[in-house]
């Protein structure tokens, strides 16, 4: 029923997170397409797929993490999501993460890294690298989405997916 912002006028469904509610590992993404718009759950179309292969990569399930988009309601036509949109979902996601508590959020794309990092820097200059944001170590990354626009990325998010993995164990 959430009418914090104009998406709601365009949305099927809302999209809350979906996985593991204690889980060590969160994904946040930037928002809904059109797959996930119909099923009320995040990452479930082509990009959700290359996610799941991403986690099970590093040796986990996607039952065992927690996923969650920046912005809860679809943006029409897939566009990127507007700065008053984020911030109107922005409690939604923060609540998230504190009933979540993860060790590690993987921030997926430029608006979620943004969002959670609090900056304007682009993608490419926070991914590959630790930041810290809501108790937890921050791993920005490249969007499963872009990933198979520009495959030629994949080895970069497959470093920080590493990175990831290896501070998990400890």
């Amino acid at each position: 029923a959430c009418e914090r912002c104009p998406l709601f006028k365009t949305r099927t469904k809302v999209v809350f997170g979906s996985g593991n509610a204690d889980a060590d590992l969160m994904f946040v993404g930037e928002a809904p397409g059109r797959e996930e718009d119909e099923q009320g759950q995040p990452f479930v179309g082509s990009a959700g797929k290359l996610l799941t292969k991403i986690i099970e990569a590093i040796g986990m399930t996607r039952e065992e993490v927690y996923v969650v988009n920046t912005v809860l309601c679809r943006p029409p036509g897939n566009r990127n999501p507007e700065p008053e949109e984020i911030a109107a979902c922005r409690p939604f996601l923060e609540e998230q993460i504190r009933l979540v508590s993860p060790r590690v959020i993987v921030t997926l794309g430029a608006f979620a890294a943004q969002s959670v990092l609090e900056t304007v820097e682009p993608i490419s200059q926070l991914r590959g690298r630790w930041h810290a944001a809501h108790g937890a170590r921050v791993m920005a990354t490249f969007h499963p989405a872009f990933l198979l626009r520009s495959p030629g990325h994949k080895r970069e998010v497959w470093e920080d997916m590493q990175k990831v993995r290896d501070y998990l164990a400890t």
